[in-house]
């Protein structure tokens, strides 16, 4: 078996089992690549199919389609899964045609009967008769409006497609909507987080960050050979997670003996930064995560420390009723959908459905008002979402606030200014939204509430 077919065998196995029983590309990629002793080429090739394909799966779809003269409903999973692998090598890669159809012709055996193998070639030749900018233009032609164009060229689904410009028109950058769906299919940087107290950005090799004045960037090789990340010192940790978490413990100066909480601390990095924040300053963290094999990845995160916080395994909406006013800082990392990362899990796009936006908000809003609940008055609270749709972010937060006069809205945009290092560009507003496009982050929403006591009534604002 040639290096090139056991990559590609990699990837249609890895895209495969996304497909059939949801498994994540990041997790199992990695196990693949391992049990298949691949080289460090054989690897790249390997991880640079998988992701491609699975992150540019409704266009290729479209452009099969047409190939094929059938809708995709039509062809077998498994043959799709060939072809849309394919479909990546002929019009995303460098790859020779006669290559990328005989190899995947070759897998198609190996999945498919003889009919189905038939089917591959043809498909595949007819798509080799068009170069990729004149299959982008039949594409873009046979869509129906601009906002469907848009979504079928940068595969993303219309649905969140819409709930995308839905925002950005909400800050006056509709103009920016091409953009952020073009960053979103670009493999994000390695970014790390040095822990106060443990290490500096400028000992652990890294580009210093834009904005996180103690993260940086990966100037190449495996995060997991540095020595920072390997002794627990750093995290890998995306740049705007590390801004949602100091947004926190930086919202106002630390007075020693408060008391924080990471309400859903899971898998565990900004749990590990709060702690480190929270040693600097003699404040106590203490982080919960309701799922056993999550709260065990947090606990993993905090065993850098001498005396790690505790970790609870609670359902963070009982948290409110059962520590009611206890906590001088919470973070509420709220379980969202996850469009503000569609550049780490390519999968997630074709995952997700707008019904899961009403469940989450439904479970979002508890857990705000469990929080709330569990905070003391002149408390910070930190409401953070890796999306920014609002039906996620802004309508959870007033929905909440709209029951809770004694409840406000800090100037997040403000806090986090005097935080970073470079100029965040942000619109007005008491919320802070993150962009891939303009930030080079995850999209992370931040809005920091307090609650009112006799000395917070100054520092509320709204939007």
């Amino acid at each position: 078996m040639s290096y090139a077919q056991s990559a590609r065998r990699v990837a249609l196995d890895v895209i495969m089992a996304v497909r059939e029983s949801d498994a994540y590309a990041n997790l199992l990629l990695p196990v693949h690549l391992e049990r298949a002793k691949l080289s460090t080429a054989d690897a790249g090739l390997a991880t640079e199919l998988t992701y491609g394909t699975l992150r540019m799966q409704g266009y290729y779809d479209a452009v099969i389609a047409q190939a094929a003269g059938r809708a995709i409903s039509k062809i077998d999973p498994p043959v799709l899964d060939v072809l849309r692998l394919a479909a990546h090598q002929l019009l995303s890669m460098r790859v020779p045609s006669h290559a990328a159809v005989d190899e995947s012709v070759r897998l198609a055996k190996t999945i498919g009967s003889r009919s189905a193998v038939g089917f591959v070639n043809a498909v595949l030749r007819a798509i080799t008769k068009h170069e990729p900018d004149v299959w982008r233009e039949r594409v873009i032609a046979a869509a129906g409006t601009g906002e469907e164009a848009l979504a079928l060229e940068y595969s993303h689904p219309l649905w969140v497609t819409r709930a995308f410009r839905q925002v950005l028109v909400a800050e006056g950058r509709e103009a920016e909507l091409e953009g952020l769906l073009a960053a979103d299919n670009v493999p994000a940087r390695v970014s790390v987080a040095a822990l106060p107290g443990f290490a500096v950005p400028a000992e652990i090799d890294v580009t210093i960050a834009e904005y996180s004045p103690v993260g940086g960037t990966l100037r190449e090789g495996d995060p997991g050979k540095n020595a920072a990340v390997a002794s627990g010192r750093a995290r890998v940790q995306d740049e705007g997670s590390q801004l949602a978490a100091l947004a926190l413990s930086r919202a106002r100066p630390i007075i020693a003996g408060e008391s924080w909480l990471d309400m859903c601390a899971g898998p565990g990095g900004k749990a590990a930064l709060l702690a480190a924040e929270a040693l600097t300053g003699g404040a106590h963290l203490t982080a919960n995560e309701l799922i056993p094999a999550r709260a065990k990845l947090v606990r993993n995160a905090l065993a850098v420390f001498e005396s790690p916080p505790e970790v609870w395994e609670k359902d963070g909406v009982d948290i409110g009723n059962e520590h009611p006013g206890e906590f001088d800082r919470i973070l509420l990392d709220a379980p969202c959908t996850g469009l503000g990362a569609l550049r780490r899990r390519p999968e997630a796009r074709w995952r997700k459905q707008p019904g899961d936006v009403a469940k989450l908000g439904a479970l979002q809003t508890a857990l705000l008002h469990s929080a709330l609940a569990a905070l003391k008055p002149g408390g910070v609270l930190a409401y953070v979402t890796c999306s920014p749709h609002a039906a996620e972010t802004k309508a959870v937060v007033g929905s909440v606030l709209r029951k809770l006069p004694n409840v406000s809205k800090m100037d997040t945009p403000a806090v986090l200014k005097e935080i970073a290092l470079g100029e965040l560009d942000l619109p007005e507003g008491s919320h802070v939204q993150l962009w891939p496009h303009r930030h080079g982050t995850d999209a992370m929403f931040i809005q920091l509430l307090v609650k009112a006591d006799e000395t917070t009534a100054d520092e509320t604002t709204a939007d």
